[in-house]
């Protein structure tokens, strides 16, 4: 299959969530990627993509590769919760034997789920002996904690928009309590786009939430109290 044709019939092309630095030693240059994927299936999607597309123009000498899922077990309907459900994972090593297990270790170490590392190194002509492990393990763990942050983020601002829906419910109430209150509608927060930069802001943004919510649930006692 031509790169045009491969190009041409594949789904939504995968996007990786996080790239490593590049690490470089003795001409050989070491960089992760790590993806978001729900299956082996998947994961394996996201790596002939990387190494036929992406790295179409410059092949990787080793395209290093690890993956967990969670998935359902078989003969398991999802009903019963989470015991129904286990993780699978897998690796391959491309070539560099030992190393999908070093990826592998670095996932695992981080709890990282529902995805798959890829560590591409491109070979310089120089043996480099076990520090190419340190060099693969760096790379899959910096791009791991990226994920995980990435998740954290990505939390946050869901549990942060059902606190403004919460909040406005709630001072839609106390206005309702407050018979010279100003009808006026409150417009919802408008948010910049977030990235993982921002996750403490999200939080403080969270507790900041949290704290209104509390307030004016408050206020709203009191005012039943009064109105009574």
């Amino acid at each position: 299959m031509s790169l045009d044709t491969f190009v041409k019939h594949s789904k939504a092309q995968p996007e990786p969530v996080a790239t490593s630095q590049e690490i470089r030693d003795r001409s050989s240059t070491f960089v992760a990627n790590i993806f978001k994927c729900t299956s082996e299936e998947e994961a394996r999607s996201c790596i002939k993509h990387l190494r036929r597309v992406t790295h179409g123009a410059k092949p990787a000498s080793h395209e290093i590769s690890a993956w967990r899922c969670m998935v359902l077990k078989k003969e398991h309907s999802g009903l019963m919760g989470p015991d129904d459900f286990e993780v699978r994972s897998g690796s391959e090593d491309d070539g560099e034997k030992w190393a999908g297990g070093k990826v592998l270790k670095a996932m695992v170490s981080l709890a990282v789920i529902d995805a798959v590392v890829v560590v591409s190194r491109w070979y310089g002509g120089t043996m480099l002996g076990p520090v190419r492990f340190a060099h693969i393990e760096t790379c899959a763990l910096e791009v791991c904690q990226a994920f995980k942050q990435q998740e954290e983020l990505d939390e946050c601002i869901s549990t942060l928009s059902s606190l403004d829906i919460t909040l406005a419910q709630l001072r839609a109430e106390l206005d309702s309590l407050s018979p010279d209150a100003d009808a006026s509608k409150v417009k919802a927060p408008v948010y910049p786009v977030w990235t993982v930069s921002d996750l403490a802001k999200a939080k403080r943004l969270v507790k900041a939430r949290e704290n209104a919510i509390k307030s004016v649930t408050t206020l709203i006692e009191q005012r039943r109290l009064k109105n009574a």
